[in-house]
């Protein structure tokens, strides 16, 4: 229930001294293609001009602000001509926003933006109403040569350099795609089961093993000891790159595929013993037929 001293605070607020130059935050309450229209808690609205809301050369008012929306704004004219105050968030902005832009590079949070254009060596991009730089190199995980094909799409990245003095606001692409990468490597190879038999390629061939490429980006590795059953000098008496071969997991610890050939041979030979032994007992069996027990017996 409202009380007196509520009415009180909202005179007070209504009767506060305004000064051009002030930053203040006002309540949208209207939304058309030349302005925004702020309740400021004011005996008078509050004006900002599209044109004073952002550096964004592609800025669209109905795509970016809604009813209800709190913006912070500097006092730009006390009188616009209509009775209302003229604001600028654009000023706003270059106070308010390069110290959060700070706090967020502290945070090392990962934030989205949307690529405009492309220029030379990177792209472009706007983050808090600043203009921001993202080199070809820190755009995704690998370089890219035509930026161009990135204008208009999403991407989460990190703030790396933030300097007011300089209007520098450079940005990374790079480190998040690459924690996503290494988030979904882990997850497939943790959902890979020990003695599973799979089949792959040889990528490549170090003098203590040999890594097989099993294909979804995941690579394990067959340690020289696990190649065959027979003791080698070196992975190369057994393989070469680019071959197929068919290998056991033998575990997935700390998000390394461990893989064997050798225990794979190992159970082919348990095999051809175990059939030795069944045609074995099938022709002792042969042999102790009724026939032969009858002879044994002294009538």
């Amino acid at each position: 229930m409202e009380t007196m001293k509520d009415y009180e605070k909202e005179l007070e607020r209504s009767f506060r001294t305004i000064r051009e130059g002030d930053i203040i935050s006002g309540t949208v309450i209207a939304v058309s293609e030349d302005e925004v229209a702020l309740d400021l808690n004011y005996y008078t609205q509050g004006i900002i001009k599209v044109e004073n809301l952002s550096n964004d050369p592609t800025f669209d008012v109905f795509a970016e602000i809604f009813p209800g929306d709190v913006i912070e704004a500097t006092v730009v004219a006390l009188d616009d001509g209509a009775g209302n105050i003229e604001l600028s968030k654009k000023e706003a902005n270059d106070v308010l926003a390069w110290d959060k832009l700070k706090e967020l590079m502290a945070q090392d949070a990962v934030v989205k933006v949307r690529i405009k254009e492309g220029v030379k060596g990177g792209v472009v991009t706007y983050l808090e109403g600043i203009r921001a730089f993202i080199p070809a190199s820190q755009i995704t995980s690998d370089y890219v040569e035509d930026t161009s094909a990135w204008v208009g799409k999403e991407i989460e990245a990190k703030i790396t350099t933030v300097d007011k003095e300089k209007d520098k606001l450079v940005l990374s692409g790079k480190a998040v795609a690459r924690e996503k990468e290494t988030e979904a490597r882990n997850h497939k190879i943790s959902m890979m089961v020990p003695g599973s038999v799979l089949e792959g390629t040889v990528e490549s061939i170090m003098p203590y093993g040999a890594f097989i490429s099993l294909g979804n980006g995941i690579s394990g590795l067959v340690h020289i000891s696990q190649i065959c059953q027979k003791r080698i000098a070196s992975p190369h008496e057994v393989l070469k790159e680019g071959q197929k071969v068919k290998v056991k997991v033998l575990n997935t610890n700390d998000n390394k595929v461990s893989l064997s050939m050798k225990a794979l041979e190992e159970e082919m030979v348990d095999t051809e013993d175990a059939g030795e032994v069944e045609e074995y007992i099938s022709n002792e069996t042969a042999g102790t037929s009724l026939g032969s027990l009858l002879a044994g017996l002294k009538l």
